[in-house]
């Protein structure tokens, strides 16, 4: 049988190098890349991966948790991940938080006894079960953070978002902007609710309290809190939806009560999901690059793997995209 010492000396090179080679082609340069290959081509050598994760006690597996598989903006996320995964010799096995099954804690467990090598959390439930397990298997949270987390966390500044959006929205002259929140005890719920509130403030602006709809990131939710907002005595003349899925939910309710985007009011929404831009109008919206959030994680646990240290909080780049679901308002307050 041939051994990988015989494809070494074949190629005139490290056993060490074959290895990085077969594990990590672009750890190497192309010249070297060639020459182990064409030795492993002559030889006859057939490497072995199971072999190998066996002497590294790994499973090659990366756990990713997402709390909504039917919400689109995780999408894109998983995509970044299973791209960096593949480029690192992984592969992703995906699962969904549910609190009600506490599935979450069965996933613990899942790592606990070693069927993955690390996850990567998209939301914050099952964040106390992973951190509660006795094991040293490393987790990076990507778009929600926990105070005080012992966990690596990639994404995006969401309170200077929320309050840039707001801002937007006071530049094109609107007074009383409402705001359809997420889960109360979400922290990204909270950062952007704080963002609203800064912006607000800032321009001198009184915050009305009846402005503050309740929702959950759903369209049906962002549909039912419009609805109460636009027939409010007097209703607000933009609305910012810190979910493209409310906003959304927001704009068949203005359609329901005959009130005219952007005549009649403003619509902002947040994370600029595919449909986005394909809404009647198109959706002014905040965008995250979310691919980019997938990879960098994914980067992060691949380094926590190798032994390496990470920054704890990595904050990346947002934009605020305009289209035409925002304008003047009509009565110009």
């Amino acid at each position: 049988m041939v051994a990988i010492k015989d494809v070494a000396a074949l190629a005139g090179v490290s056993t060490a190098t074959v290895s990085r080679t077969l594990s990590q082609p672009d750890k190497v340069s192309e010249k070297t890349r060639e020459r182990v290959m064409k030795a492993v081509e002559k030889s006859g050598y057939r490497f072995n991966a199971a072999a190998r994760q066996f002497r590294r006690q790994r499973t090659e597996t990366i756990l990713t948790l997402v709390p909504d598989i039917g919400n689109p903006f995780f999408s894109n996320i998983v995509q970044g991940i299973e791209s960096a995964a593949q480029a690192s010799g992984y592969r992703v096995v995906l699962g969904e938080t549910n609190p009600e099954l506490s599935t979450e804690g069965t996933y613990a467990g899942y790592m606990q006894q070693r069927h993955a090598d690390g996850a990567i959390l998209l939301g914050v439930d099952g964040a106390d079960s992973f951190a509660n397990e006795d094991s040293s298997m490393p987790v990076v949270m990507a778009c929600e953070h926990l105070p005080r987390s012992p966990f690596p966390t990639v994404r995006i500044n969401n309170a200077r978002a929320a309050q840039e959006a707001v801002a937007y929205l006071i530049e094109l002259g609107h007074r009383r902007i409402a705001y359809i929140n997420g889960p109360p005890d979400s922290p990204i719920s909270k950062d952007r609710l704080r963002g609203y509130r800064k912006a607000m403030k800032q321009a001198g602006l009184k915050i009305d309290d009846n402005w503050i709809a309740p929702g959950d990131y759903s369209p049906a939710s962002g549909y039912h809190a419009a609805k109460a907002l636009l027939q409010m005595k007097k209703p607000p003349t933009a609305i910012f939806a810190i979910s493209d899925p409310m906003a959304i939910g927001a704009m068949r309710a203005a359609s329901e009560l005959g009130v005219k985007i952007p005549q009649d009011l403003s619509l902002v929404g947040f994370d600029d999901i595919r449909f986005a831009e394909f809404m009647t109008p198109r959706l002014t919206t905040v965008h995250q690059h979310r691919e980019l959030i997938g990879q960098v994680a994914m980067e992060m646990l691949v380094r926590l793997l190798d032994g390496e240290k990470v920054a704890q909080e990595t904050i990346l780049d947002h934009e605020l995209v305009i289209r035409e679901s925002t304008g003047k308002p009509r009565d110009g307050k």
